[in-house]
């Protein structure tokens, strides 16, 4: 016969409250599945503008420089690889722009970025224009303003 002592019954109540608590925790799993939405947003067109050149151009002359400023007015971030000058405009009548072929008026090379530029943010970089000497007159050209017309990619 079995003798129950204060000792004896308060280890039989300890242990049966931890084999209750145990049977407390008990748990099924199971997988599940479901569904949500978002949307992308677009990329919004850079804007390049450029900073006044740090002096007169003449044929065959020193190049100058300028500031370029890239700016992303979308609400992402956006990469720019490269800069380039794809024209020159002048209301000068006769003035040659010319970027290209085996005499042009003028060069630039393409203007290095390859970064992020923030949503809303900027960079700048500078930019060297030469006008070259075309082996023909380019009076024409004398005090004419020139629009200096950029592409990214």
């Amino acid at each position: 016969m079995l003798h129950f002592t204060k000792k004896r019954a308060l280890v039989a109540a300890v242990v049966g409250s931890l084999v209750l608590s145990v049977g407390a925790f008990a748990y099924f799993t199971n997988t599940g599945s479901g569904t949500g939405s978002s949307t992308v947003g677009t990329s919004s067109a850079i804007s390049i503008t450029q900073g006044p050149f740090n002096g007169a151009m003449y044929p065959a002359g020193p190049s100058r420089t300028a500031t370029v400023t890239i700016t992303n007015p979308g609400a992402g971030s956006q990469f720019v690889g490269t800069v380039h000058l794809v024209s020159i405009s002048t209301d000068a009548v006769g003035c040659d722009t010319s970027l290209g072929g085996a005499t042009p008026a003028f060069t630039m090379a393409d203007i290095p970025v390859n970064a992020d530029i923030a949503a809303a943010g900027n960079t700048t970089r500078t930019a060297t224009l030469q006008m070259n000497d075309t082996g023909v007159s380019q009076d024409p050209c004398q005090d004419a303003a020139l629009t200096l017309h950029f592409s990214s990619n």
